[in-house]
């Protein structure tokens, strides 16, 4: 398998240091309401991560601005707009929140979040992440490594696949009454990607608790494929013998594959993946080319040795 190596982001399309650092102070002020809200006023204390430090697998690249990456979000469990779900969100009851765990593993059944949290050391990750509609946004989670957790749960040698279950609520996600997706959404990895170093389970993001319409209070981040292989409302993880029938994939079998990864030269069937525009940026400013696992193929590339990338898409 041939890595090309592809150029970074240029600098013309990131926000300036000054500048992001100036607009994070401003807008954790006026938006600190509203991504706070999301969580009951008891809790309120508790949903600062200003403590957290940074991550060894984060990058050095200013981030997107909080108010366009808590403004525009792909949730069709709320609405398959952009915009709606950050105020049809804020409906969602996310306290008490449990993970239940099943199939191949030792250590099965239900778990409180909060004690999972209290067992997990967090940190600060910038990560790009690229949607499959290629536009691209750069996001500092706060969050743990999957794998970390994982590992607690003592998945058997039967355990190939991991598979991530949304949560179901249509009284409260009016996007599920309509079928759009198969509901619940569900999504995978295969085990080694799931233990991954940089395979993150994030609570938080810009210093602060994960807002709802980010996927709070649990979701999945995984840099180097395209963001709708990211689960949001995790409630369910299962370890399976067998490679889990994921909901795009479903949906759209020509459109969607189970891996999902970042790749310029596998055109989407409808629209090239060849570039892709960062979110903020000025409408005139151009498009930069994609990177081949988002950027992260150093790291990832010895996953899909020997596979043709344009088969496994």
């Amino acid at each position: 398998m041939i890595i090309k190596t592809e150029p970074a982001i240029p600098s013309s399309q990131i926000t300036p240091e000054a500048v992001y650092q100036q607009r994070r102070s401003l807008l954790k002020a006026a938006l600190g309401t509203t991504l706070v809200a999301a969580w009951p006023a008891q809790s309120k204390a508790q949903g600062h991560y200003s403590d957290v430090g940074k991550g060894p697998y984060s990058l050095d690249i200013p981030p997107t601005s909080v108010e366009d990456v808590s403004s525009y979000n792909n949730y069709y469990e709320f609405s398959t707009s952009k915009t709606e779900p950050a105020v049809l969100a804020q409906r969602l009851t996310i306290e008490p929140w449990t993970l239940i765990v099943e199939g191949e593993a030792e250590n099965t059944g239900t778990f409180d979040l909060e004690q999972i949290l209290r067992e997990q050391p967090l940190e600060e990750r910038i990560y790009r992440f690229r949607c499959v509609e290629a536009w691209a946004m750069v996001v500092p989670w706060i969050g743990f490594p999957l794998g970390r957790l994982l590992k607690q749960f003592k998945p058997t040698e039967q355990a190939k696949f991991v598979e991530f279950t949304s949560l179901y609520r249509p009284s409260e996600m009016p996007g599920q009454k309509r079928g759009v997706l198969p509901w619940p959404y569900v999504e995978g990895l295969r085990i080694d990607e799931a233990m991954h170093s940089l395979t993150l389970l994030a609570v938080g993001m810009y210093d602060d608790r994960l807002p709802k319409q980010n996927g709070a209070p649990l979701r999945l981040v995984v840099p180097w494929k395209y963001g709708f292989k990211s689960t949001k409302a995790i409630v369910k993880i299962r370890f399976t013998r067998n490679q889990p029938r994921t909901a795009w994939n479903v949906a759209a079998p020509n459109e969607y594959g189970f891996y999902a990864n970042v790749n310029p030269d596998v055109a989407h069937p409808r629209w090239s993946q060849a570039r892709e525009r960062l979110l903020g940026a000025s409408i005139f400013t151009p498009k930069h080319p994609t990177q081949l696992f988002n950027g992260y193929a150093r790291q990832v590339a010895s996953l899909y040795s020997g596979m043709d990338l344009q088969r496994f898409f």
